[in-house]
């Protein structure tokens, strides 16, 4: 099918533990809360509120709950955390205060004491508040290392890299633990020491191993701290390093130009608490990537506590917001971000996107071009309006707009892909197959073996039947690279089916379907698979299933008529009649003799052009592309090769509209 962060293994299975049950999530922020008379009503409304995550609801009814039942643990937990995790740490702290020696709470207890002790400057306390009875390997790391900023605070700097090395944990932590052993020996003034282990910091680091924007922050560290030393080009270089390991984030090319018009980057940390705040951001970067948004909101609270107003958790909890599906939440974040920061007009982008998501749709057209306005060199600028545009099916729009892209274009390189890929998706839904298929090759000149490009332009050939041999290789390394992808899955089990294969057809697209049981078009795939080896009652199923999955109504109509008729026979295909007796539709002599009065009066014979292709004849005698399939029904010596199709060739083309 065409389509238009990554944590540690160890992060992963503690992503198995969750805070509560989800069974749904709103679009909206809140709704108003009901009365509710009885501690039972009250903390099954808190608990629906939160699995709908409306926090603010939820912490309305826990309040209420425990006004019937105020020694209620389980209770004055889940109100700590609701509070929290709208960043309402001072309503939380009296909650953490009854909780703070309660074992199952104390991470969450002890750790909110703690916040807010180092935000206070209170960094003997906070000390105290770290110590954890019972914890999990990630809470060791983090308690460890927030534990070595509260003794750096206490003016002990050999202390706190003492405390760190002491750390004894997974082989994850090496590189949160080299990260901040690098931040505090910045931070301490100790800039060869710290240069020496930002160094061993990177030299560690294999390609695309942790989170992109983990990376990036990382990168964004090393060259701060060398641009406070003065080494403006070395911070360049390891700004680029940063995007050769995967550390490619839209701040990475801010800040280099920064550089190069003599700024000077400011470091990330610049206090112990700054440092403390860190390790939060880190980690719930990483976590993101493995889904548990409940606990990568509850770190970026905490973060935000001792750092507020940070670009990078602001821009993080917005991205949790979109994922929860709340654009005006996200919407609030992105504008909080400073128009200073170089994640500022990323900013701009989300909160256009976020706009169209609200169908706001005019306002998100006439931002994103406000946005597009102030730097027309932005390749990202084209790509979110286009990208509302597409969303709006205004292909034409879309496709004027790349080209005014490309015109930006010098000298292509490898960033300029998605501008290519885009185009020719722009094209290809205008039925423009002839200005498409350049686009899609030039965006694999520019990003060889890019999954998503070489799916889109192989599903493209096979649902044309030309270059079939090429395509399937194409989607076969598109699945390779992309196994778990149910949309690049579906690629390679409608090429089987389109080449006849349908077995093979069947078991890629019952993997397709299991990566992505939501999809209409994946399920109405696997029907039509079904159908063809003869599992009819399955193949129903699935027509039925795919039409409740909210498809296109194009889709729904097709869907509708399989269901009514089921799919028509192929050609030579044995049907069984009413009576039980089988006939073979192609030499039933009346069904012959009726198609063959049928095709003399539908047809006409046509002789090939030099140069000509399938599609182009359709474009230029039946006036769409598309229709390449009535030629290819009428002329079934060419399925198995279409591109077989040469000068002199004669062909049966339909004489009728």
């Amino acid at each position: 099918m065409k389509t238009g962060l990554k944590a540690t293994a160890a992060l992963a299975a503690f992503m198995a533990f969750s805070l509560d049950a989800g069974f749904a999530k709103e679009t909206a922020n809140s709704v108003e809360t009901v009365p509710t008379h009885s501690f039972s009503g009250a903390y099954l409304a808190g608990r629906a509120a939160e699995a709908d995550d409306d926090l603010e609801s939820a912490a309305t009814y826990y309040e209420r709950a425990l006004s019937y039942d105020p020694d209620n643990v389980s209770l004055q937990q889940s109100l700590l955390l609701a509070l929290v995790s709208q960043g309402r740490l001072d309503e939380a702290l009296p909650h953490a205060e009854r909780l703070q020696s309660e074992p199952e709470v104390e991470r969450f207890s002890r750790l909110t004491l703690a916040v807010d002790a180092l935000r206070k400057g209170d960094f003997g306390a906070a000390e105290r508040w770290l110590k954890i009875v019972v914890e999990s390997d990630l809470d060791r790391l983090i308690t460890g290392i927030m534990t070595a900023w509260a003794i750096a605070g206490q003016g002990n700097l050999d202390g706190a890299l003492d405390h760190l090395d002491g750390l004894e944990g997974p082989s994850w932590y090496g590189l949160f633990k080299n990260y901040q052993r690098a931040l505090m020996l910045s931070q301490g003034g100790r800039e060869t020491q710290a240069t020496e282990a930002f160094e061993e910091l990177f030299a560690g680091i294999a390609p695309r191993s942790v989170a992109p924007e983990t990376l990036g922050r990382l990168g964004e560290a090393y060259a701060a701290h060398l641009s406070q030393l003065g080494e403006a080009e070395k911070a360049r270089e390891v700004l680029g390093r940063t995007e050769e390991l995967g550390g490619a984030v839209a701040s990475v090319p801010v800040l280099r130009e920064r550089l190069t018009v003599g700024e000077k980057l400011v470091p990330p940390v610049a206090a112990p608490a700054e440092g403390a705040s860190e390790i939060l951001l880190n980690i719930a970067t990483e976590l993101s990537s493995g889904g548990g948004d409940a606990f990568v909101r509850l770190y970026l609270r905490f973060a935000q506590a001792l750092r507020p107003g940070n670009d990078a958790i602001l821009l993080q909890l917005a991205q949790v917001a979109e994922r929860q599906q709340e654009p005006e939440r996200a919407i609030a974040f992105y504008e909080q971000i400073d128009e200073s920061s170089p994640w500022a007009r990323t900013a701009e982008f989300q909160i256009g996107l976020n706009l169209a998501d609200l169908d706001r749709n005019d306002e998100a057209i006439d931002h994103l071009k406000k946005v597009l306005g102030a730097d027309p060199s932005d390749m990202r600028a084209y790509l979110a309006l286009g990208g509302v545009y597409a969303a709006q099916k205004d292909y034409r729009s879309a496709a004027d707009l790349y080209d005014r892209a490309v015109a930006q274009i010098e000298e292509p390189e490898r960033q300029h892909w998605n501008i290519f890929y885009q185009r020719g998706i722009a094209n290809e839904r205008l039925k423009e197959w002839s200005k498409a298929e350049p686009n899609f090759k030039t965006a694999l000149e520019l990003y060889p073996d890019h999954p998503q490009v070489m799916n889109y332009l192989g599903y493209s050939w096979v649902d044309m039947n030309m270059h079939l041999e090429e395509a399937m290789d194409l989607i076969r390394r598109a699945v390779e690279l992309r196994p778990s992808d149910g949309y690049i899955v579906d690629s390679l089990g409608w090429a089987h089916y389109r080449l006849g294969e349908y077995d093979k057809a069947v078991e890629q697209l019952e993997r397709a379907v299991s990566l992505r049981p939501d999809d209409a078009v994946l399920n109405d795939h696997l029907g039509d698979a079904y159908w063809r080896v003869g599992r009819r009652l399955e193949a129903r199923y699935q027509w039925s299933h795919a039409l409740n999955l909210d498809p296109e109504p194009e889709l729904v109509a097709e869907v509708e008529k399989k269901l009514s008729e089921g799919l028509p026979p192929e050609e030579g295909e044995k049907l069984a009649d009413a009576a039980g007796t089988a006939r073979n539709v192609v030499n039933d002599g009346a069904a012959g003799e009726l198609e063959a009065q049928t095709d003399a009066a539908a047809t006409r014979t046509y002789t090939v052009k030099p140069g000509q292709t399938l599609w182009s004849i359709a474009v230029d005698e039946l006036g769409d592309g598309n229709r390449y399939h009535d030629i290819l029904e009428l002329n079934p010596f060419l399925r198995g090769d279409p591109d077989r199709v040469g000068a002199g060739q004669e062909l049966k083309l339909p004489t009728g509209e």
